[in-house]
């Protein structure tokens, strides 16, 4: 564990024993539903002051250290009360920039990125390089949950906790470029601080416009190439686990993520003569319930599978029968020959209904992401350096229907991807929500994480 984040914490706790006596400690606020104490965020008037009023980093930073917890804890609120959408991460990518000034790690040129950055930290000792990939964007929700930090940016939240694996990265980044860590560090970890999760594109953007245009791999100084990309190691907050509890190994994690949509075409006709046309609703409301024997009767009840239609549309008036109707959806599996079956049927279906009826199909089906599997050796190594690290609790792994375009780095180098536990609460909410609530007690070991598993990967990588 980082040595800089465990005297934080543990200053941090001898702070709030000493502001409050025994009785009200025994007295916290409890939910009236769960009878659970309710989060302790502590006085956010001390978080702000951590922080420069004007650029918005740590007023103070020990380069032999690195960020301390109360610091990371205040980039953390800064961060979540400051989403931006998918491949709009100007603000963010500025603010992340300037941390990266005040650690002391450049930043490496990518000028065809656009939002988003690459950050170098390099070893006084020759290895392998590898990665450490945080997601940066927030979601359209607008913020239920009840936090002194909410989102001030309206209509917009950091729903999926992108923040908090901001600030798991940020913190880690800190420690892994001491001058103690870098003098006994092996090799080469670039940050990478990618855009555009939640739309599905952000990896391929990366890979598209920084990995194969070779910008990523090109030396500090821009004369010659960095080694080769060995490795990338991500990670995602998960409010089921609880803040100490770290899940990584071998299995699928995350689904393969399908994206569907489909638009009929059809004769339209007045709402009172609908015998002069072949209106396309009815086959639409075939296509929709026929669709779900796809899980139900052709994938194994074995296999975890899903087919959402969550968005239809046809017609505007109340009396025409439109020409038109269209739908759009997701599928979701755990294995390229599930997807393959899901994708043969739905094209069946789709097509066999329309000819029923008299209509025409177009299918949207672009390209399916990975299932999101870490590179078996790697994920086993990694799992033993949480299990006898002493700075999380492993815990199983628990799969997961979302998709996570980490998945997309698996084409072009090794991945590693764990969960890291957010909340654990009985009244917890899931990602997406817009009361979910990651918990600030989850940095340390998000951060540790990074940290730990930066060094594990890249001494399994030189041992190869």
């Amino acid at each position: 564990m980082s040595e800089g984040i465990t005297t934080a914490r543990q200053d941090s706790e001898q702070r709030d024993s000493q502001s409050q006596d025994p009785q009200q400690q025994n007295q916290q606020l409890q939910d009236p539903q769960t009878q659970q104490p309710q989060p302790d965020w502590g006085d956010e008037a001390y978080w702000k002051s951590l922080l420069d009023p004007q650029t918005h980093v740590p007023r103070e930073y020990d380069p032999q250290t690195g960020y301390t917890e109360d610091q990371l804890r205040a980039i953390r609120h800064y961060l979540h009360q400051h989403p931006e959408p998918g491949f709009h991460e100007v603000r963010t990518t500025a603010y992340l920039a300037r941390l990266m000034e005040q650690i002391g790690i450049p930043v490496v040129p990518t000028p065809q990125l656009g939002t988003g950055l690459i950050a170098r930290i390099e070893g006084a000792k020759p290895g392998p390089r590898i990665a450490l990939r945080a997601d940066i964007d927030g979601l359209p929700v607008t913020e239920q949950a009840d936090v002194p930090f909410a989102s001030q940016e309206d209509g917009f939240m950091h729903a999926c906790g992108h923040d908090l694996h901001m600030t798991y990265l940020i913190g880690a980044a800190s420690r892994l470029a001491t001058p103690e860590s870098r003098a006994n560090l092996a090799g080469t970890v670039d940050i990478l601080f990618q855009p555009a999760e939640e739309t599905s594109f952000g990896a391929l953007r990366v890979i598209s416009n920084a990995i194969d245009t070779g910008d990523a791999d090109k030396s500090l100084d821009g004369t010659g190439k960095a080694p080769a990309l060995a490795a990338i190691i991500g990670a995602h907050n998960m409010p089921d686990y609880q803040p100490d509890e770290i899940a990584v190994g071998k299995e699928p994690m995350m689904a393969c993520s399908i994206r569907f949509g489909v638009t009929l075409h059809a004769q339209g006709s007045h709402g009172a003569r609908p015998e002069s046309g072949t209106g396309p609703i009815e086959a639409m409301a075939t296509m929709i319930t026929s669709l779900q024997t796809i899980v139900s009767r052709n994938i194994s009840p074995l296999h975890p599978a899903v087919v959402s239609v969550t968005s239809v549309h046809a017609g505007s008036v109340w009396n025409v029968i439109p020409p038109e109707a269209s739908f759009i959806g997701t599928a979701r599996v755990f294995s390229d020959a599930d997807a393959e079956l899901v994708r043969q049927r739905f094209f069946t279906i789709v097509n066999g209904v329309a000819q029923a009826y008299g209509i025409t199909a177009d299918i949207d089906w672009p390209h399916a992401q990975p299932v999101m599997q870490s590179d078996p050796a790697l994920g086993l190594a990694v799992a033993d350096d949480v299990e006898h690290g002493g700075y999380a609790t492993l815990a199983p792994i628990v799969q997961q229907m979302p998709g996570e375009d980490f998945a997309e780095f698996g084409s072009r180098t090794r991945v590693v991807f764990a969960f890291i536990g957010s909340n654990g609460r009985a009244d917890r909410h899931y990602i997406h929500s817009p009361k979910y609530i990651g918990l600030d007690s989850s940095i340390p070991t998000g951060a540790a994480f990074y940290e730990n598993a930066a060094r594990r990967v890249l001494r399994e990588i030189a041992a190869q």
